[in-house]
């Protein structure tokens, strides 16, 4: 397993996922602010390639609840452990930081806490309130955990009423055990769908390609989302965050990640985020419509 990971670091990245460097008026302001302030994204903590074009639009992604999560997927650069003790002040802390920033709108994230009778949902739900007090014109979307698919929790979020709702599938149902570990497929299909069936408006979803995954179960995995009545899907390359990640199996060609948004839209989906580069808050702005 070590000689696959090794020679996989080593096989050269293609030229369709070089990334340019940020650039614009608005980048560099909200640059600015971060650095001045010391604001906490998502954006620069993760290197996105799509910073500067999100910027400019004026959205960005905050995690919330801490850095470490009680989950290990096989996927995921951030740490797995006993994470630290909630704030219950972040919630002001990431209203403040979206009202600084001037953000337009917000894509709002989190570890896993499943330590946590609530799983976090009560600081999600009190994040969206005070985005709301302090921003009221900003629109949100919100990326969460699965919850363990406890209705009492996933109505918390509903409750706040976001303008978008999303939760990651990240994989194929034949992956998901190695790649999300503790994650189940069916779960998180049911997450969904009871979203929508609560009535939120616009409900999001992304997935991985490169891990072992076969075209037809791509194609699969959409049907299942838009079985689920999912409005949004993203779907991007995985690249392996360190050596002791799962490895890359496959560089996706852009022929290919252009067939998957084209089966997509056939197949209903209101928009299809899907290339290489794309990642869960790509083109975040645009699923509102």
């Amino acid at each position: 397993m070590e000689t696959q990971e090794i020679s996989t670091q080593r096989t050269p990245k293609p030229k369709w996922l070089r990334v340019k460097l940020p650039t614009g008026k608005k980048y560099t302001e909200l640059r600015g602010v971060v650095d001045k302030y010391n604001l906490h994204t998502i954006c620069t903590s993760g290197s996105c390639p799509n910073m500067g074009e999100c910027w400019g639009e004026g959205t960005a992604t905050f995690m919330i609840l801490g850095n470490i999560c009680t989950r290990s997927c096989g996927f995921c650069g951030v740490k797995t452990g006993r994470p630290e003790t909630v704030d219950w002040d972040e919630p002001e802390k990431v209203a403040r930081s979206i009202k600084l920033m001037k953000i337009k709108h917000a894509v709002i994230t989190s570890v896993d806490r499943d330590d946590l009778k609530d799983m976090g949902s009560i600081i999600w739900a009190e994040t969206v309130k005070a985005i709301r007090r302090m921003s009221p014109e900003t629109t949100l979307e919100t990326l969460i955990p699965d919850f363990q698919g406890v209705e009492r929790n996933i109505n918390r979020i509903i409750e706040a009423n976001p303008e978008i709702v999303s939760h990651n599938m990240e994989t194929v149902r034949r992956l998901t055990r190695e790649v999300r570990i503790q994650a189940k497929y069916d779960r998180s299909l049911a997450v969904l769908k009871y979203l929508k069936e609560q009535g939120i408006n616009r409900t999001k979803s992304g997935i991985m390609l490169g891990l072992g995954e076969k075209e037809e179960e791509v194609i699969q995995t959409l049907k299942d989302l838009r079985e689920a009545k999912l409005d949004v899907v993203t779907i991007g390359q995985y690249l392996q965050p360190s050596k002791q990640h799962l490895p890359v199996k496959e560089f996706i060609t852009p022929e290919q990640f252009k067939k998957y948004e084209t089966i997509g839209l056939e197949l209903g989906f209101r928009h299809v985020e899907s290339g290489a580069l794309v990642r869960s808050s790509y083109k975040a702005w645009k699923h509102l419509t």
